[in-house]
């Protein structure tokens, strides 16, 4: 397939880092500070139920309402989470402190080929933007990274008013970056919310499919790392 791509989208958690062991050890670990003694597996299983009801929900444009409504909308995905644990004056101190863990590096690692693949991009030519439905934090964890620089333009669902796959949100990055649909590809590890929602805009999509977890997909690119993407578009 030969693409004829100016700019390269990518989402952000899953794509070019992941979560530093799981997010229920992390809640785990800290709900610890607080004499809360929860399982990391099960609160993990909970946190993946909540974020998916709330994540349901939709998203309002949070351009005006800022930090104040992220912490909010995160807020009650931890109180349905950990809420029978604690009480109401220590769960919100226990989610000031988890808030903040997940905006520095010690929650986050880059894949491997993360950096090299972003290297030869650039070298390339090829103009590299964020698609993410993380919320402003993103932009400090890039930089605590140190993959920040890479990119032009992070375009989140909270300031799009609209969540990965909605078409809206490709239409932003698309108007945010001044490039059309078919000169446009975007790299993501979720055929559902990357994928689909890349093609139904008009974008060529690239699976990433580091764990091979779907070699009976062939309907486009897909690269198992981002030096082979980089290889693919060479």
């Amino acid at each position: 397939m030969k693409l004829e791509t100016d700019v390269v989208f990518f989402d952000a958690a899953g794509t070019l880092f992941k979560v530093r062991g799981s997010v229920g050890e992390i809640y785990s670990r800290i709900a610890g500070h607080y004499q809360a003694a929860t399982d990391p597996k099960q609160v993990e299983t909970a946190f993946r139920a909540a974020f998916h009801a709330k994540s349901l929900e939709g998203f309002q444009s949070r351009e005006q309402a800022g930090l104040r409504a992220e912490r909010a909308w995160w807020m009650d995905v931890v109180r349905r989470v950990l809420g029978g644990t604690m009480k109401p004056e220590v769960l919100r101190n226990y989610f000031d402190e988890v808030f903040e863990a997940f905006r520095s590096a010690r929650a986050w690692e880059l894949y491997e080929d993360t950096r090299p693949g972003l290297e030869r991009l650039g070298a390339r030519g090829y103009r590299l933007a964020v698609i993410s439905n993380f919320d402003s934090r993103l932009f400090d964890v890039l930089a605590n990274l140190g993959i920040d620089f890479f990119f032009e333009r992070v375009i989140l669902s909270w300031h799009a008013g609209s969540a990965k796959p909605d078409p809206a949100i490709f239409r932003r990055a698309l108007e945010t970056m001044h490039v059309t649909a078919p000169r446009a590809l975007h790299v993501g590890d979720s055929l559902h919310d990357d994928v689909t929602g890349a093609t139904a805009s008009g974008l060529a999509a690239a699976l990433l499919d580091r764990e091979r977890k779907h070699l009976d997909w062939n309907a486009g690119p897909r690269p198992e790392s981002l030096l082979e993407l980089s290889q693919i578009l060479a």
